[in-house]
């Protein structure tokens, strides 16, 4: 063993030595956990079990913490969850009868999760899409019985279908504690797109609600709390609406996910402005956290190692349980009026673990993948063509033999602590951007992420031979993973090679005052936005989005200043969607009049870059050269929006 390796190993053992535990304990258990101070005693701990049903019928057995097969309901209630949540769709079959995935959640399902709850002690959190499918911030359509309907006619359907579920459930002896008049319903609800119509819809729900569960709280959910004047403005709207005798409901709730959600100091900013400003109670009504970067069903995952978005904890079971436990410590002590957090399908595992041919008989026959071939006779466009498995096995509380989880002790121990033994859990995997004329330097220490979540450097040695670093040098631009040790465990790098770039603020992470944008339309949102995931490199990029059709036109230009002579290639990177017909395309002025401009740009849908290139262009001492993008879409009738990024200016030998 090298001097550095045991200098490595003698350190990260000083590190375990020297840290705090936490107070309390339980007997066995590694999992560390903080006491969450002023923890209420009816803080609601909840579960979203939607696909429990469509688990057990493809296969699945779930266990306790004994090793014995037992009810999921009793394992989650010993264990802290006292609200179980399912979410309920309006008619979630084709004309013969065959499900569209997701759980098949209609109202029958909802009344058996609901029972079995109450037999555990739960009470039922019940959270109408109204759709016939999934309905999310980007897709809110109406369910095929409604359509066609005028917005009164519509209230009326959305009034009748509401009451009707609720007394089933209510004949079930089911105990429902609260109600969600739709599902991130960020400006759309039942393929409504005005706040009057929305408002008439909600409305009809918690009427329907109150006439059979009187005491039952009403929530109304939005996602995308990183943008913070938008849950202004459904605030706003809804307290008009609100005063003029529509939709009088309890909680506002949102989505929090940290991957894309922003920081928790935002969160709690903008969640207790709403609760001050209208005296509503406020709760995260759903999130989740991966414990592992590793699929298990044969069905890619929505998170995984390596991708773009904000990691802000490992992703190890420790990891997952530190998410939950500091999500609620912000909405207990970070928030005015917080009343509960709700983890999102904590259950989903896989059906099997043979194969994908397997997997997949099940999910189109018991619909516990996350839509089955079915579902195209009501939405095409997506569930049609990318209908499969599960996406989110790896943030469940249980393993792909439905064995619990340490983490999902979280729920109680965080009501005392859990004086575990503060070791290292991971390694964080730092990211190094060096300029293809440059040295490659990669950092000589990383932090290990301790199990209390603290940070402590560890020296690393790299697994880079030289042959691979000048191929990497020689190869052009490209992205690599170099592997490495510290501490005894392995460690990661991720390495973008880069043409030296004469833009400044290329990917805006410097907030973009380079930079002109130009609206020529009025779009509602035109700006620098930090959002990670939706980044093709760094946090950074532009954003636009506009509700209305063709109020998006807009450029966005840089004027260089010393720029040598020499010939050059002017490059960008855009995405989005909802655009309908577009006029995109990069271009180059010389002394005010363009010069050059790359073919037609493409906006296809989230994360589905398109990168194009203007023709190579000359420059000239004293010339005056501006590069830019023009963006115009006629959108497609839900808003168009995109995101542009990584504007690139390298010389072309």
């Amino acid at each position: 063993m090298t001097g550095k390796a045991l200098f490595s190993m003698f350190l990260l053992l000083s590190l375990l030595l020297a840290l705090p535990m936490a107070a309390g304990a339980e007997e066995g258990s590694p999992l560390f956990v903080k006491k969450v101070e002023n923890l209420p005693d009816d803080f609601i701990f909840g579960m979203d079990v939607s696909s429990v049903l469509a688990e057990e019928a493809s296969g699945v057995t779930y266990y306790g913490f004994d090793g014995q097969p037992a009810d999921l309901f009793r394992v989650l209630a010993d264990n802290g969850i006292n609200y179980i949540r399912v979410r309920v769709w309006n008619d979630p079959f084709d004309s013969q009868g065959r499900g569209f995935g997701g759980g098949n959640c209609d109202i029958p399902a909802a009344v058996e999760i609901g029972k079995r709850a109450a037999a555990a002690g739960q009470k039922l959190l019940v959270d109408f899409h109204y759709s016939d499918f999934w309905a999310d911030p980007g897709k809110q359509m109406v369910p095929r019985a409604w359509k066609g309907m005028g917005i009164e006619e519509k209230s009326e359907a959305a009034f009748t279908f509401t009451r009707d579920c609720m007394a089933q459930l209510k004949e079930a002896g089911v105990d429902v504690g609260m109600v969600q008049v739709g599902n991130e319903t960020n400006g759309a609800l039942a393929g409504e797109k005005t706040w009057m119509n929305i408002a008439y819809i909600m409305d009809a729900g918690a009427r329907a609600v109150r006439e059979i569960y009187p005491d039952a709280l009403i929530a109304v959910h939005f996602a995308n709390p990183e943008n913070p004047d938008s849950y202004r403005t459904y605030a706003k709207k809804l307290d008009y609406y609100e005063k003029g005798g529509l939709i009088h409901y309890d909680v506002f709730a949102t989505s929090y996910y940290p991957y894309w959600h922003g920081t928790l100091e935002n969160l709690s900013g903008i969640m207790t402005e709403i609760a001050e400003t209208y005296g509503k109670k406020v709760m995260v009504m759903e999130t989740s956290y991966a414990y592992t970067g590793e699929d298990t069903d044969f069905f890619g995952n929505t998170i995984g190692d390596g991708g773009s978005f904000t990691k802000d904890y490992p992703f190890t079971v420790q990891g997952q349980a530190n998410s939950v436990r500091n999500i609620t410590d912000t909405v207990v002590n970070g928030m005015k009026d917080g009343i509960g957090v709700c983890y999102w399908e904590g259950a989903w595992i896989t059906v099997g673990n043979g194969s994908w041919e397997e997997n997949h008989e099940k999910w189109e026959k018991y619909g516990s993948g996350w839509a089955s071939s079915y579902a195209a006779v009501y939405d095409p466009g997506d569930a049609g063509k990318y209908y499969g498995g599960n996406a989110v096995d790896n943030q469940a509380f249980f393993d792909a033999e439905g064995c619990p989880l340490e983490s999902l002790k979280v729920f109680r121990l965080m009501r005392d602590g859990n004086a575990a033994e503060v070791r290292a859990d991971a390694l964080e995997e730092p990211s190094v951007v060096c300029d293809l004329a440059m040295p490659l330097e990669l950092p000589e220490t990383v932090n290990a992420v301790m199990t209390d979540n603290s940070r402590r450097p560890v020296p690393v040695t790299w697994n880079l031979p030289a042959e691979k670093d000048r191929a990497m040098h020689e190869s052009g631009p490209d992205r690599y993973e170099i592997d490495g040790e510290a501490g005894g465990m392995p460690a990661k790098c991720y390495v973008s090679m880069i043409e030296y770039n004469y833009l400044a603020d290329y990917s805006f992470e410097e907030g973009g005052s380079a930079w002109v944008i130009t609206d020529l339309k009025k779009a509602d949102e035109l700006y620098i936005e930090d959002k990670k995931n939706d980044s093709l490199t760094g946090s950074k990029h532009m954003h636009f989005w506009s509700a209305a059709r063709d109020s998006v036109e807009f450029t966005l230009e840089q004027t260089m200043a010393g720029l040598p002579e020499g010939k050059f290639r002017f490059s960008v990177s855009i995405m989005g969607g909802d655009c309908g017909d577009t006029d995109i395309y990069a271009y180059v002025k010389v002394n005010g009049e363009i010069i050059a401009r790359s073919e037609p740009m493409a906006v296809t849908g989230y994360a589905q870059w398109d990168t194009k290139s203007t023709p190579v262009f000359t420059h000239s001492a004293g010339d005056e050269i501006t590069v830019g993008v023009y963006v115009k879409c006629a959108g497609s009738g839900n808003g168009a929006w995109g995101k542009i990024d990584d504007a690139m200016l390298n010389s072309v030998q």
